[in-house]
């Protein structure tokens, strides 16, 4: 008998519907007509055990008992689901083969495979399981995937990277806000100083912001621009380009600080011939943006509609599980197989009848073309999102649904699109030594632009950027060497401005693109663009746990930090309230998943820098949240660590 264990029962389901019939309902299972079985786990069915498993004295919170570092790990099974693990064990047990359908990832990966492990199984049986990836439940799909079963061997590097993670997670999170916790009662706070490895430096980059917001003022900076009189009589606007010799007049971003040296500028060049120096001109493509991965996804979803990353996620769920219209949601992939270019022709038709608004497009979109998208060497686990060939009306879809399906759909539509297309020519002229930059962009040919509506201010990047830097400005023809005369110089004053608020969606794009918040040169050198701050699974629940912890408040569409999270994060060591630390964990992670690491690797120098932590953590005094909090509900045992 082969026993399929699903991550979820909906998954569970999505695999019997292929298998062959009568099936009967079990309890927890589904026996299928050839005698196999598919059961499922309810997301993770066994936890970390918690620290008065270990030793009941734990029970009690005290700093003398810190650092709390198991010999040996233990797992717990989660009362919740105590019942389907049962199942799950009665089968494992029964059957001759096994086949882990965890979702296409690594949390995916080694729930189901912990269980196995759990369960008792033999080295030997475990050797023989079986990995099914499913990114797709519609039913050609699902069938596909069990024809084209892997050893679950070849996913232990991802399994080992999900454990690492958990313990690690156990370890900074356990100790931290127990250590924090207490240090705060001593300082006559009331309630838990929640500490994780993710969302506490998280917490940083909000309460740095707010602060640098706070503390700023703004000054005046001046630009200068000029007309410039051709030998044919035409006209055209340049700006200045301040040189070197002019640096320590600037701010750090180029901006010039002195009245008096612009003044001086203009007072230089009116009336006076220049020369141009040089003309380029260049025919440029761009290419089609890939298709989503889901941080991707949820950051033009936040700027289009307003939408929350757990929002987009939820809704994702019920489009990828509920209508089976999206492929796997939690991807952190934006490629896709080669082998699936060949479904274009049903997936565009799929999208055709479900979205009314890309209709139009479908029947102009070429599918022949095979953009950068279509990579096998970028795929490992999963693919990017995308539509499925799945049809159904849209107005069956929420309004959420139908929002973020477009997206999705849009933005798979766009690979079988042309590039835009765009003719950049800037003019550079010299007067009395200094330099003149003139820019025209032309649009040629709108390619997969065309596809994106016109958007208000906020929208998506795509459609954000289909106009930036074009505009009705004409350059005149003119060659190197060409005399021209200044005819009009004038002096532009603004004011610089101070940094904004965090949204959903740039607080996404920061924890995706954490390199540029990390301090530390030798770390951010060692990131990748491809690390960031949390998963693609757990970035959404991190941002809401920030909230429902009250270190986070919303003031419309801005996301600042609250009294007590500005409190916590100026009391914390740096190191804790920075994102070097995670993020370089992070890329360790990747990896160990990537079989670039070893567990051990990872594991051992965590440890010992958590120990040194503790030891700087024991002298910080909470002194700015004296007599703030809420008394903690009585049971502390369950609190989210990460």
């Amino acid at each position: 008998m082969i026993l399929y264990i699903a991550e979820k029962p909906s998954l569970g389901r999505a695999i019997a519907e292929v298998l062959p019939k009568p099936h009967k309902k079990g309890d927890g299972c589904i026996y299928v007509g050839n005698g196999d079985v598919v059961s499922w786990c309810i997301g993770h069915l066994l936890e970390q055990a918690q620290p008065e498993v270990y030793n009941p004295v734990f029970k009690k919170w005290a700093v003398e008992h810190l650092p709390i570092i198991p010999d040996v790990w233990k797992l717990e099974v989660k009362a919740k689901t105590r019942k389907q693990f049962t199942i799950l064990k009665k089968l494992i047990k029964q059957a001759d083969m096994l086949v882990n359908v965890g979702d296409p990832d690594r949390e995916g990966q080694i729930l189901v495979d912990e269980v196995i492990s759990f369960s008792g199984v033999s080295k030997t049986k475990r050797e023989l399981v079986k990995r099914c990836l499913i990114s797709d439940l519609n039913a050609s799909a699902v069938k596909k995937s069990l024809n084209s079963l892997r050893n679950n061997t070849d996913f232990i590097p991802l399994a080992t990277s999900a454990l690492a993670r958990a313990r690690a997670d156990w370890l900074y999170g356990i100790n931290m806000t127990r250590l924090c916790t207490l240090q705060g009662q001593k300082s006559g706070f009331k309630g838990v100083l929640s500490i994780g490895r993710v969302q506490t430096p998280l917490l940083g980059l909000v309460v740095h912001r707010d602060m640098e917001i706070d503390g700023f003022v703004s000054k005046p900076f001046y630009e200068v621009f000029v007309t410039l009189k051709t030998s044919k009589g035409a006209f055209y606007k340049a700006k200045w380009s301040p040189s070197e010799a002019c640096d320590s007049y600037m701010d750090e971003e180029g901006r010039v600080l002195s009245r008096k040296l612009a003044e001086n500028v203009i007072a230089r060049v009116t009336n006076q011939n220049g020369v141009i120096t040089k003309v380029q001109q260049s025919k440029k493509k761009q290419a089609a943006p890939l298709p989503y991965n889901l941080s991707s996804l949820q950051i033009d979803a936040a700027k289009r509609y307003g939408l929350s990353a757990k929002q987009v996620l939820d809704i994702c769920q019920g489009l990828y599980e509920k209508h089976k219209l999206i492929t796997y949601p939690r991807s952190d992939c934006r490629y896709l197989p080669l082998g699936h270019h060949s479904e274009a022709n049903r997936v565009t038709a799929s999208i055709a009848s479900t979205c009314s608004n890309l209709s139009s497009a479908v029947t102009q979109a070429d599918l022949n073309i095979k953009s950068k998208a279509w990579n096998d060497a970028k795929i490992s686990a999963h693919h990017a999102i995308i539509p499925t060939s799945k049809t159904m009306l849209g107005s069956r879809l929420s309004p959420g649904e139908a929002h973020v399906y477009e997206l999705v759909a849009r933005q798979y539509l766009i690979q079988f699109y042309p590039p835009f297309e765009y003719l950049d020519k800037q003019i550079d002229t010299e007067v009395e030594g200094g330099l003149f930059i003139a820019k025209q962009k032309d649009v040629l040919a709108q390619g997969w632009k065309a596809l994106f509506p016109q958007s208000k201010k906020g929208g998506d990047d795509a459609s954000r950027a289909s106009n930036e830097g074009f505009s009705d400005v004409t350059l005149p023809e003119v060659q190197q060497g060409d005399v021209v005369l200044c005819t009009e110089a004038l002096l532009a004053e603004k004011q610089t401005s101070p940094p904004k608020y965090f949204t959903d969606a740039t607080l996404l794009a920061a924890m995706t693109g954490i390199a540029r918040y990390v301090q530390d040169p030798a770390i951010k050198k060692v990131l990748r663009d491809t690390d960031g701050l949390g998963t693609e699974a757990t970035r959404a629940g991190i941002i809401e746990l920030l909230f429902t912890r009250q270190f986070l408040a919303r003031t419309g569409k801005d996301i600042r930090a609250t009294e007590v999270g500005r409190e916590l994060i100026t009391s914390l060591p740096e190191n804790m309230a920075h994102p070097d630390m995670t993020a370089h964990w992070e890329a360790q992670l990747e990896a160990i998943s990537q079989r670039e690491m070893k567990y051990s690797s990872f594991m051992e120098p965590m440890t010992q820098s958590l120990q040194q932590l503790i030891e700087e953590v024991r002298s910080v005094r909470f002194q700015g949240l004296q007599g703030k909090g809420k008394a903690p509900a009585r049971s502390r045992r369950k609190r989210k660590t990460v």
